[in-house]
């Protein structure tokens, strides 16, 4: 089968595995991927085939669908959630469909589920693994254990308890909060809404400090509007209104896993958190 170069790193990596392809024939049709399916854009392709893997058959219906999963993919719960899902609603307009292998379906599903699941909903039948072939047919796979040991394992955020948003406090309080944790993130926050009634956030994060291990601020920041992300309605309580609000977060990364365990609401008019950052530097913990 001709790939095109672009695309097809994914086979250089190891993520196209080679066997025999399912004719499409000639229901489909080739067609650009529209402005609304944002998710799938800048992946290596501009094409899609309609119908898709999902059985739609109409870009109306395809837009509605996709727009569902765009969340799940802002927060980045699996490597790979952006290419599952576009390999099923924009599939790749190739003679051949090139559907995800079982074994990606499986670890986006593990990642991503419990991220569902804090949403209030439950992985869908729609997309069960066992629907999708084995490895050693012509599939999209999950990247190899030797790509896998490139890159960085980062801490990974977590649905959980919404911590209290604390109003009232002093600089003392706070230092001592801070000498029992891993980091503190100044996070500004506004919502706006889509064109499809969703609630979309600006999230910009300025790290305070880090004492966990190598840890860079970008990543730091990273791992912060993830866990902003997954935690949906604690970022609901944070923005009541769609003026900007600023929080201090801080919390401890276990065993992998990044957990906020107290929110500061950081006004203009209460000097408290400033001070406190500014004497975290020459601080003591006892």
């Amino acid at each position: 089968m001709l790939l095109t170069a672009k695309i097809f790193v994914f086979a250089v990596n190891g993520f196209l595995r080679a066997a025999t392809g399912f004719d499409i024939g000639l229901s489909t049709k080739c067609v650009v991927i529209p402005k609304e399916m944002g998710m799938c854009h800048n992946i290596g392709y501009s094409e899609m085939r309609l119908p898709n893997l999902m059985g739609h058959t109409s870009m109306a219906e395809v837009i509605l669908k996709s727009t569902t999963w765009q969340h799940l993919v802002h927060t980045d719960c699996h490597s790979h959630v952006r290419m599952f899902l576009c390999s099923l609603f924009a599939p790749i307009c190739l003679d051949t469909f090139i559907h995800p292998c079982r074994s990606m379906c499986v670890a986006v599903r593990d990642s991503c589920a419990l991220v569902l699941l804090c949403h209030g909903h439950p992985w869908p039948d729609s997309l069960d693994c066992d629907r999708f072939p084995e490895d050693e047919d012509m599939c999209l796979a999950s990247v190899t254990k030797e790509y896998k040991h490139l890159h960085k394992v980062l801490p990974r955020a977590a649905c959980q308890t919404c911590p209290a948003v604390e109003e009232f406090f002093t600089h003392r309080g706070v230092l001592e909060v801070f000498c029992d944790s891993n980091f503190a993130v100044k996070v500004k926050l506004s919502k706006r809404r889509t064109v499809f009634d969703d609630q979309e956030y600006n999230i910009e994060c300025q790290v305070e400090f880090i004492t966990q291990g190598s840890l860079l601020p970008y990543e730091t920041q990273s791992m912060i509007r993830q866990w902003l992300l997954i935690n949906e309605k604690c970022t609901q309580r944070m923005t009541p209104t769609h003026r900007p609000m600023v929080y201090l977060l801080v919390g401890n990364i276990e065993e992998g896993i990044i957990l906020v365990k107290q929110v500061y609401h950081w006004q203009r008019k209460d000097s408290q958190l400033t001070l406190a950052t500014q004497k975290w530097r020459y601080h003591k913990c006892l």
